[in-house]
């Protein structure tokens, strides 16, 4: 018995569950550390991250320069004007040069913090960001706390309560609010809270952050509505697929307190729902140009709006680069986060 051997010959294959942890991290370590194959698997998604962020780059330069209308025309309107001046507008935006030229002068702009000047309000692109990107940072992060807050305990008590009235009552409301657009849920609580009963403000962005925070608290609670469903729905489904386990059953026969069982059920369960954050934050991103639509606020959602119909290429293109950057990483985060929550590379990282 002392010192016994592995059937494999010593090799061990550490591969996580598939309901704990992504294929990604489902990998065989055999014979190295565990710090390189932690290495490795952190530069490879940094990688695919890089890789898929120029890749959207290219697409988000060309969509924007083969749709219909240009940059002169939305300059010039529809007075006449002289080739020469045409000439020199396609001088000064670029216009003149190859594609491949403009595509890597704009990239390397981007990268060094030049992101270009607005047509319609002839401001710099950093200036009308800035000016804007609180609000929508703002709204982003009280609509998904709400959404966390109120969804996960929802979840758990829907799956403690399986097949009750709760649960059925839980579930139908998720239900709905998966079901309805963010502009529809906007506008019912424009008219309950706005104008039958004028609680909240309808539009604006207030001075202050107090003020702030009142003017943002309808679209906040719109915009967390479809989110909250969903977490409701994950968090659920994962809760209900724990309390089924073998190990809670071994751990209520051992006599183990309910408030542990649930504990460790919740902190195994929770573990696909936290993988679903990026899509929930990536909904919550295209969510935010209907809810600022909605709602009159002047938010980076309401400026890529304002700058598709007026064809504001510097701006559109820099907003679907953040945007797209921004949900990137996230995604690359909760990718990563496995290697904090599994409970297979726990155990392997304290070896």
């Amino acid at each position: 018995m002392g010192g016994g051997h592995l059937p494999d010959g010593g090799l061990t294959e550490v591969t996580a569950p598939a309901d704990v942890a992504s294929p990604a991290l489902a990998m065989p370590v055999r014979g190295r550390s565990t710090a390189s194959a932690v290495a490795r698997l952190i530069a490879w998604r940094v990688t695919g991250a890089v890789v898929l962020l120029a890749v959207i780059s290219v697409l988000v330069f060309l969509l924007t320069y083969l749709s219909p209308g240009n940059i002169i025309k939305n300059i010039t309107g529809i007075r006449p004007v002289s080739p020469h001046i045409v000439a020199e507008l396609r001088a000064e935006y670029g216009l003149n040069q190859p594609l491949a030229v403009q595509y890597l002068h704009w990239l390397g702009r981007f990268v060094t913090g030049n992101f270009g000047r607005s047509i319609e309000d002839q401001t710099s692109v950093s200036q009308l960001f800035s000016e804007r990107v609180g609000v929508t940072l703002l709204l982003c992060g009280m609509a998904f706390a709400l959404a966390v807050v109120v969804s996960i305990p929802l979840g758990v008590l829907a799956a403690v309560r399986v097949g009750g009235l709760l649960d059925r009552l839980i579930s139908v409301t998720s239900v709905i609010g998966l079901s309805a657009p963010a502009f529809a849920v906007g506008l019912i609580l424009l008219y309950v809270f706005s104008y039958f009963l004028p609680i909240f403000p309808s539009s604006g962005s207030g001075q202050g952050l107090a003020d702030t925070v009142y003017h943002l608290t309808l679209p906040a609670v719109t915009l967390a509505v479809g989110v909250g469903a969903y977490i409701v729905r994950l968090t659920r489904t994962a809760m209900t697929r724990e309390l089924r386990s073998d190990y809670v059953t071994f751990a209520r026969a051992r006599g183990l307190g309910s408030q542990r069982i649930m504990w460790t059920a919740l902190r195994n369960g929770i573990i696909p729902v936290i993988t679903t954050m990026g899509l929930v934050l990536s909904f919550m991103v295209g969510s935010t140009i209907l809810v600022e639509t909605t709602f009159t606020l002047p938010g980076l959602g309401m400026l890529l709006q304002s700058s598709v119909e007026y064809k504001d290429f510097a701006v559109v293109q820099f907003l679907t680069l953040f945007f797209a950057t921004i949900i990137v990483l996230v995604m690359l985060a909760v990718d990563l986060s496995y290697l904090v929550l599994s409970p297979e590379w726990r155990w392997q990282l304290r070896r």
